[in-house]
């Protein structure tokens, strides 16, 4: 029949149009091709010449111990966790990342009518910065600053242990996603 193709479809023929089967033909196209440019994995995410970091110990200002080791191992975690990249010795590494916790706080946020504490806020102030090995920035921004605060209610069965593990899961999520390429 002229004007018409024939498709199969579950075991039986069907009679469709011209212009219904172009249409079809073009969804299909549109449905496999549409999806050229992308790519699947997050190594498109990261330069292609870094392959790999060496996290430095974070430094720390505060009288309060072992910050700087908790947020270096929470980085390292999730560098290996959300990229492509290995940490590796600073001898075979060609990029580092150093950083420094600048200003560990914590302050009332509630107090009762006697001025118990009842909510409690800690803030953290970090800067950080990712260099290859010449030297050369490989963030977006040559250093970072990241301010993070969590609030906790002792009373509630939270403490400054658990507030402090929450900011340094937060800042390292915040750190890894400050390495992905500009586009």
């Amino acid at each position: 029949m002229p004007g018409f193709a024939i498709l199969r479809a579950c075991g039986e023929f069907t009679f469709v149009g011209v212009r219904s089967a172009a249409w079809m033909i073009a969804i299909m196209l549109v449905f496999n091709l549409g999806c050229a440019g992308y790519h699947v994995g997050n190594q498109y995410l990261f330069s292609s010449d870094i392959r790999t970091v060496h996290v430095a110990m974070f430094e720390s200002d505060s009288y309060r111990r072992f910050l700087g080791q908790r947020l270096t191992e929470a980085v390292i975690k999730e560098i290996e966790l959300s990229t492509p990249l290995t940490i590796t010795e600073p001898q075979l590494a060609n990029s580092f990342i150093r950083g420094k916790i600048v200003n560990e706080a914590k302050s009332a946020m509630g107090e009762t009518i006697n001025d118990d504490v009842r909510v409690l806020n800690t803030n953290w102030t970090v800067e950080v910065e990712w260099v290859d090995r010449a030297g050369v920035p490989l963030m977006p921004r040559q250093s970072l600053i990241i301010n993070r605060d969590s609030v906790f209610i002792p009373e509630g069965g939270q403490s400054l242990s658990t507030a402090q593990q929450n900011i340094i899961e937060k800042l390292a999520r915040d750190i890894v996603s400050q390495m992905e390429r500009p586009f």
